[in-house]
């Protein structure tokens, strides 16, 4: 189950300012690194979801029936089950195309 975070809208000005940001020493800036060096499984997400909105946008919302149960275990694989079904059903087409 995802953890829930309140969403910035719920915290006011005072709770912000409550918050120390402190720079950033001459050290820490020297340690730094690029995501995609630092946390490349992170960034391999990141990158992954962003190209799957941009894709998106030429997708169509349909309305399909679909047994209970199927729908129930694809929705169990998690988020972005309904782009593997798109692609698996991509796949399928493809190869009844060949």
């Amino acid at each position: 189950m995802k953890k829930k975070f309140p969403k910035s809208e719920d915290f006011s000005p005072e709770d912000w300012d409550a918050v120390e940001f402190p720079e950033l020493t001459d050290a820490e800036l020297a340690e730094a690194r690029p995501l995609s060096e630092a946390m490349p499984q992170l960034h391999a997400a990141i990158v992954e979801t962003l190209g799957r909105r941009a894709a998106a946008q030429d997708k169509r919302p349909i309305s399909i029936r679909l047994d209970a149960d199927l729908v129930e275990k694809l929705r169990a694989t998690g988020p972005g089950w309904q782009s593997r079904v798109n692609d698996v059903l991509r796949r399928w087409i493809e190869g009844k195309a060949a």
